[in-house]
């Protein structure tokens, strides 16, 4: 997630890794001790092909919007590689009528920007949404905690951005949903979309991620990526060295041995354990499952290929290949190491790879960053993690009434505008002047702009996604687009496709404690020997019973 600009701005995993975010949010009860009254089961399967009638209708845009200039292989968005000389008006009339304030909460990654009053771009924008949208803008590491706490307390903004990583980690959270939130089926299903004329572009499959308790209570924001990890390299540091990418296994462990010089404060990687699981095919379908070829369900602890990665991650650390850093603490900054040069390789989600382009360009003559193409560590083909989820979901508080809920529903669709369009335009860049410098090859931002536009607007939003250009760094979308479109040939089958599932509560609370017992593992403060005692553990804490629910999900399916 690209914290100061658009289009890397919306890849949805980018800040997750194995090292225990929002650990608060499955420990103490959570929803379970919130919510009150009687409570749901604590894992449910919805089979969504079965809820096809009450989906929105699909309807492109009667606009004069330029075509896309690389065509995106789905889930793969298109891209543009220039500007539209011209800007249209999706929007004629001001989407706000009753001059009541709404509140709303997002995430952000980094500095929380100013807030109505003291924010020019929140000023310009509600100007034209005709109301005052209130932001609570919270740390985006830390989000999940609030969501947990929130939810617990039943105190919920008009509009709250969930973002779907942070779904899996909120115990009961199909509960929360129809205790807390507005029921936006007859709202939007069918021909009720058309007076929402932004969210009928949305992909079917958005939609069809946004049903709980088989009804559909959110408006989704499709995914403009469906990858949740790359491997950023610095191009020019290892030009410099005389050497290339990595393409085997190897490979990434001599080059990273090569760059490592720590009497000049250089490491070769930050935590790389994710792409590592990819390069030995370990499974990643929702955080990891598989079916073994007898039909099986099986998680990625369980594998072989999942072993094979950690022992690999354990060479990693034991030849002293990672930042200090990064050994010693949970946060630090990864991207400005990188930047510095004291890091050649960054596992992040490929919505950093721009704006890590575009700020440090600037300081630093030559600067490149380009991504490894995944590749096999074991033959074969190589397999890629992805999905076509949505980046978040926006709920609507419950209660407000008919008239408020429609309101709200206008404003989620001016900021839903597309690229092209005025509204897009402002959302993303601003005032011209302020927000922005208009350049020949497009808006560029300005200090002020980097400051108060924090992605606000496009989380209560979805938007029928494509890849921008920035003309900061003119050769990105196609550098992007041409890496996703290899990548994409490759990414992993998901065998519960159309299934909508809420796992055990005991399993969502076992990842968090087992996935910090292998970084212990990895980082040598247990033994190797100690891994199958881990997993035992995990198996007998809520996997076997996360298996079963699995496995019966299918075979209810009939599948």
């Amino acid at each position: 997630m690209e914290p100061s600009g658009p289009g890397g701005a919306t890849n949805r995993r980018n800040f997750l890794s194995l090292v225990g975010l929002g650990a608060a949010a499955t420990a103490g009860g959570g929803l379970l001790a919130g919510c009150g009254g009687e409570v749901g089961p604590t894992s449910n399967a919805q089979d969504l092909d079965k809820l096809a009638g009450l989906l929105p209708n699909h309807k492109e845009l009667a606009l004069d919007i330029p075509k896309p200039s690389i065509t995106g292989v789905r889930p793969v968005p298109d891209g543009y590689t220039e500007f539209p000389t011209s800007l249209v008006d999706a929007i004629a009339d001001k989407p706000a009528t009753s001059g009541q304030k709404i509140t709303a909460m997002t995430p952000a990654w980094g500095p929380a920007p100013p807030g109505v009053g003291q924010s020019a771009y929140l000023a310009a924008v509600n100007a034209e949404l005709g109301v005052e949208v209130n932001f609570s803008v919270q740390d985006g590491l830390l989000y999940a905690n609030k969501l947990n706490a929130m939810l617990g307390a039943r105190d919920v903004p008009d509009l709250l951005c969930v973002p779907e990583w942070e779904v899996s980690k909120l115990p009961r959270f199909s509960d929360a949903v129809a205790v807390l939130f507005e029921d936006l089926t007859d709202y939007l299903k069918g021909p009720a979309v058309d007076a929402y004329p932004m969210l009928a572009t949305f992909p079917s499959g958005a939609w069809r991620n946004s049903f709980w308790n088989e009804r559909l209570m959110a408006v989704p924001n499709p995914t403009d990526g469906p990858f949740p990890w790359a491997l950023l390299y610095r191009k020019d540091l290892l030009d410099a060295a005389g050497l290339t990418y990595p393409k085997t296994i190897d490979e990434l462990f001599e080059v990273g041995k090569a760059v490592t010089n720590p009497g000049k404060g250089v490491w070769a990687f930050n935590e790389i354990f994710a792409v590592v699981q990819m390069f030995y095919k370990a499974p990643g379908t929702d955080d990891g499952w598989r079916l073994k070829p007898d039909g099986t369900p099986e998680f990625k602890y369980e594998t072989p290929e999942f072993r094979q990665a950690v022992e690999f991650m354990v060479k990693v650390f034991q030849a002293g290949l990672v930042h200090p850093d990064l050994v010693a603490t949970k946060g630090a900054d990864a991207k400005q190491l990188m930047a510095g040069g004291k890091i050649v390789f960054m596992q992040d989600g490929p919505g950093a790879w721009q704006g890590l382009q575009a700020e440090h360009q600037k300081t630093t003559p030559g600067f490149n960053v380009q991504a490894v193409p995944i590749f096999s560590a074991t033959g074969g083909d190589p397999l890629v993690w992805g999905d076509d989820d949505p980046i978040s979901f926006t709920f609507i508080k419950k209660g407000l009434g008919k008239a408020r809920v429609e309101e709200l529903l206008r404003v989620i669709n001016w900021c839903s505008a597309p690229f092209g369009t005025k509204e897009f335009d402002l959302r993303e860049y601003g005032v011209e002047g302020k927000h922005h410098t208009r350049t020949a090859t497009g808006p560029v931002k300005t200090d002020l702009g980097f400051k108060e536009i924090q992605n606000q607007y496009f989380f209560i939003s979805g938007r029928n996604p494509v890849l921008q250009p920035f003309p900061q760094t003119p050769n990105f979308v196609r550098d992007a687009l041409t890496y996703s479109n290899d990548m994409v040939k490759f990414m992993e089958k998901d065998p519960w496709a159309g299934l909508k599932l809420e796992m055990p509560a005991r399993f969502k609370a076992s990842l968090t404690p087992t996935d910090e017992k292998i970084i212990d593992v990895m980082r040598g403060r247990r033994p190797l020997t100690d891994l199958d005692t881990i997993i035992s553990e995990w198996r007998s804490g809520g996997g076997d019973e996360a298996r079963d629910f699995r496995a019966k999900a299918l075979a209810d399916a009939g599948r």
